[in-house]
């Protein structure tokens, strides 16, 4: 079964422009019923700080609630809170309306399973076939009942400071928070103050418009600044949704998910807790999987996309994944990528070892990496292009085990996206041009 709306992380669009519309979001709820819980049952409801949220919001438990469901509102919480709350409360499933990293006049909706996990393919689809058909309105004595969870957030930082251990404290620590002013900002700022540190808030003050706009994981610049404008000892940047974090060290430098994947196996393997290998993707940088080799560490590498890290890890057994744009998976921990979690995890390697951030990814040296978006005039397969790949081969040869190439057509676009990794940089950039020019070749 095809699916025409959801795509790996979800519906997502500009607001007002089909389908974010209330009218579809309605339609949605009344079809994920019908495959999902189709003789009632219970359903969350979370979101970011979009203006737009609220239009959603009221969409989607009207539709749920003429279909017969019980409808939990959450209210702003990160995108891991709602999973962990859709699991936490028995429900059947959860919803979460909210474009991640995009500026506010995107908007999406995504589900998660009574797990707390992302839904297959297969049901996406299925929800989708049922998108044509009216929406349901049940008789009065079959409706669902909607109410605010206004404990949400608390149960969310309980869980939160239980992935770590219980006599962790930050007191001594100054940390720079900014939550882009999206769903974290209340959470974020409470759990690391009630575990002792010093919060120097940012990012802290969503008015429906401003969310990912110049702050957050997306843009570090400011978070940098301020870092070293009041010596705090870390910066935490997190994205609009909360499933992604970046953070910066008490020197200023930007630390990010492959930095951040190091300290936490080597300090997992240090302990002799890291379980199966860990998965990165193919835009990983080289110094992550080197430095985790030095360790005696597996590595392995997914297409891009946490749908896919998830998948390799269940795959081999592995509890810790990401990306470089820092959505981490410490499946050991929670069901998907937490942005809160991973950074108490990194500030409990810091007070258990008595080091600083900078000290702790001094054991990897990140690559330089050059990546070319080459526009094609007609798309090509550039695997089977003699002359692609034997400049490829050249520039394989010439680098060694000590670099790398990724050639990556877009899904959506016609354009080929070169990457190359290697130790010089203005090497690196000749040698990814020298590629470029022969894809662009091919293509004419």
């Amino acid at each position: 079964m095809s699916r025409q709306f959801f795509g790996t992380d979800g519906i997502r669009g500009r607001v007002g422009e089909h389908p974010l519309t209330a009218e579809f979001a309605l339609r949605l709820a009344s079809a994920a019923a019908r495959v999902l819980a189709p003789g009632g049952g219970r359903v969350v409801i979370g979101k970011d700080t979009r203006v737009s949220g609220y239009m959603f919001e009221s969409a989607l438990e009207a539709g749920f609630v003429a279909a017969g469901m019980d409808v939990a509102l959450l209210g702003p919480l990160p995108t891991p809170g709602i999973a962990y709350m859709t699991q936490a409360s028995q429900a059947d499933l959860g919803v979460v309306i909210s474009a991640s990293h995009n500026p506010y006049f995107d908007n999406g909706i995504k589900f998660f399973d009574r797990k707390g996990g992302k839904l297959s393919d297969s049901i996406e689809a299925a929800i989708e076939a049922r998108l044509g058909e009216p929406a349901i309105t049940r008789e009065s004595g079959a409706l669902g009942r909607a109410k605010r969870l206004e404990s949400a957030i608390e149960q969310y930082q309980r869980f939160c400071i239980s992935t770590v251990s219980g006599g962790l404290r930050l007191d001594g620590l100054k940390v720079v928070v900014d939550c882009a002013h999206g769903a974290g900002y209340k959470v974020a700022p409470r759990t690391l103050a009630e575990l002792g540190a010093e919060i120097i808030p940012i990012g802290c003050s969503p008015n429906g418009r401003n969310i990912n706009d110049g702050c957050g994981s997306t843009h570090p610049d400011l978070l940098t600044l301020m870092v070293k404008g009041v010596g705090a000892d870390i910066g935490i940047a997190f994205d609009g949704d909360g499933d992604r974090v970046l953070m910066v060290d008490h020197l200023g430098n930007l630390v990010d998910g492959d930095q951040i994947l190091y300290v936490l196996a080597a300090d997992r393997g240090r302990r002799g807790l890291l379980e199966g290998p860990v998965v990165g993707t193919l835009m990983s940088n080289l110094g992550l999987e080197l430095a985790l080799g030095e360790l005696g560490a597996g590595f392995c590498r997914a297409r891009v996309g946490d749908r896919y890290v998830l998948e390799l890890l269940r795959e081999t057994g592995g509890q810790l994944g990401g990306e470089a744009s820092g959505h981490i998976l410490c499946l050991d921990k929670t069901t998907t990528g937490d942005g809160l979690v991973t950074a108490l995890q990194v500030l409990a390697v810091m007070k258990d070892s008595g080091r600083n951030l900078a000290d702790l990814v001094g054991g990897m040296v990140r690559f330089p990496q050059v990546l070319i978006n080459v526009r094609m005039a007609r798309r090509v397969d550039v695997d089977s292009s003699l002359p692609v790949r034997s400049a490829v081969e050249a520039v394989e040869r010439h680098l060694g085990r000590r670099g790398r190439v990724v050639l990556r057509p877009s899904g959506t676009e016609p354009v080929v996206r070169v990457m190359v990794e290697g130790e010089d940089e203005g090497e690196v950039r000749h040698l990814a041009e020298q590629i470029a020019r022969a894809v662009a070749a091919e293509a004419a």
